[in-house]
């Protein structure tokens, strides 16, 4: 079973990557995003991120997904010992077509350095690992979600739902589930144009997908995360808060800062609130 860690997790030697076995989860929440609208440093985005932030009709929305991506550039930044604006993004091959328009990478790292970045209203997580990781974040369903989109489930999460008396308790069981299946939809770098009820990413963890480890993150009262990683369960999953103020002009972000919080699901923990 990975152990959450607070505090310094290894590195490899002579960069600031994660080791073998290493996984690195970064959280940017409602509070960061909502105070860093004016500050935050928009000249490490790229020209198409730009356009991208301003092209939101909800300010709110702009300032999610500019905080998302300036905190994944100076994470990356950090780990590859780039500036943010020079981090190489690149588009691995389609699995089914075979195109340049996959899962987002970064170009030729050596030791090799996966990421995945996800945000929804207010949130984003940003998971770094050695191996091939997706990871996902929602706001909690609501009730008319959850039954609009049941049926086009696998058919063994269907029958784990329709077992819950309580409709509260099948609104968070199915925020959990919907967030694993898209974080290892990502991970695959198909998304949702592969059939989200082919494969069963529910309760058991001995019926999901073999070759995958799927865990179910911290994420707040109002939100669901999880990531998906290639093979095994990691050794070590260090899961922190990007703090407000790494995300403003002239502030970097610390690799080895502490600040582990929450609790999740099949994970021991030991807790340090940093920032809250």
């Amino acid at each position: 079973m990975p152990v959450l860690e607070s505090g310094t997790a290894p590195r490899t030697a002579g960069s600031g990557r994660p080791a073998a076995g290493q996984l690195d989860v970064w959280l940017v929440r409602r509070a960061a995003l909502e105070t860093a609208a004016e500050l935050l440093d928009l000249s490490e985005l790229s020209e198409p991120e730009r356009r991208r932030t301003a092209s939101f009709v909800r300010p709110a929305d702009g300032v999610t997904y500019a905080s998302a991506h300036v905190a994944l550039r100076r994470l990356l930044g950090a780990y590859l010992g780039l500036p943010p604006q020079d981090v190489p993004f690149v588009r691995e091959p389609c699995p089914g077509c075979a195109e340049p328009h996959g899962r987002p990478a970064v170009a030729h790292p050596d030791p090799p350095l996966h990421f995945s970045l996800a945000h929804s209203h207010g949130m984003a997580v940003v998971a770094v690992s050695r191996t091939v990781v997706g990871a996902d974040v929602e706001r909690l369903p609501r009730a008319e979600t959850v039954e609009v989109c049941t049926p086009a489930l696998h058919p063994g999460e269907q029958a784990e739902l329709a077992a819950l008396g309580d409709a509260g308790e099948r609104r968070a069981a199915f925020g959990r589930l919907w967030t694993r299946k898209e974080a290892y939809l990502k991970a695959l770098g198909t998304g949702l144009s592969r059939d989200p009820g082919h494969d069963y990413l529910g309760a058991d963890p001995d019926r999901r997908p073999a070759g995958w480890t799927l865990l179910d993150l911290p994420s707040g009262p109002r939100h669901n995360a999880a990531v998906a990683v290639r093979g095994g369960a990691p050794d070590q999953v260090t899961v922190r808060w990007v703090p407000p103020t790494a995300l403003y002009a002239g502030e970097t972000v610390d690799l080895d800062a502490d600040g582990t919080v929450g609790v999740p699901v099949g994970v021991t923990t030991r807790v340090s609130d940093w920032g809250a």
